[in-house]
């Protein structure tokens, strides 16, 4: 009964005493993917503001400058980097390679993740 599916379960989802590397992997994957999935209709909604000629092209280009928006875009790189690269390591875990060393792998990628997070917010607000 314990790993049933039920609507009444789903707080569990968010426990975070005896995970193993793997299941946080996937609460991750789901996140990043939940979040990516967001960002994209915002992004769409903000890029309907470029329609309006322009004034609002230029809105648009003093609403990205502003430090709220490039920490936004920050998240969407680390997310983007957590995704894609968890994906890379679900895919080779799926054709068998890497399984016996998937907590080595899971900690390289979040490692990589931060880095590349580390590099882009540097470079968004550091050089300009």
């Amino acid at each position: 009964m314990r790993n049933e599916a039920s609507s009444r379960n789903w707080p569990r989802w968010f426990e975070p005493r005896n995970r193993q590397v793997g299941t946080w992997a996937f609460i991750l994957n789901r996140v990043t993917a939940i979040g990516l999935t967001i960002y994209l209709v915002v992004h769409l909604i903000v890029l309907s503001k470029l329609t309006q000629g322009e004034a609002g092209y230029q809105s648009f280009l003093l609403l990205a400058k502003t430090p709220l928006i490039k920490f936004g875009e920050l998240l969407v790189i680390a997310a983007g980097l957590i995704h894609g690269l968890n994906g890379v390591r679900i895919s080779l875990t799926s054709i068998g390679v890497g399984v016996q060393k998937q907590k080595l792998i899971f900690a390289v990628i979040m490692l990589l993740a931060v880095c590349g997070s580390a590099y882009f917010g540097y470079r968004m607000f550091f050089t300009e």
